[in-house]
């Protein structure tokens, strides 16, 4: 898993929403670019990153509803970055020490560059893997 970087693997396409954004217009966002997270941003500021679970977990599950709700009530504050030259074992590792599945990706001065998931170094690492066949395969609904 190692032998590639983070940069090779990375979703170069970064969509930025402000937190003020309803939930149901962040969903429509990401289904359009066929995506699963958005950067959320207060300004020109970087506040967290929003994803397709989030909208599920943390707003249908708790009856939100989504056109009156805001990506700024329910986004995950806490940002994991990773620099983009390190490797995907780095990530793979950081994802794992974290908690989480997906990792904002910057430069080396760190202007954010892009975002990568498990499912990209499960893609690039195992494409016959049951995760890189899923994850493949599965555009959003």
């Amino acid at each position: 898993m190692t032998s590639f970087r983070v940069s090779d693997v990375m979703t170069k396409q970064v969509i930025y929403l402000p937190l003020e954004t309803t939930l149901d217009e962040a969903a429509r966002v990401m289904k359009e670019a066929d995506i699963g997270d958005v950067v959320a941003t207060d300004g020109a500021t970087l506040a967290g990153v929003l994803t397709d679970r989030d909208i599920v977990v943390r707003a249908v599950a708790q009856r939100s509803d989504p056109a009156r709700t805001t990506i700024g009530s329910i986004v995950t504050r806490e940002v994991v970055m990773i620099e983009q030259n390190c490797t995907a074992g780095e990530a793979a590792a950081l994802m794992r020490e974290r908690g989480v599945r997906r990792v904002l990706v910057c430069d080396n001065e760190r202007k954010l560059v892009g975002i990568v998931s498990l499912g990209d170094l499960a893609l690039r690492l195992d494409p016959q893997s049951a995760l890189g066949q899923l994850t493949e395969q599965a555009p959003l609904p």
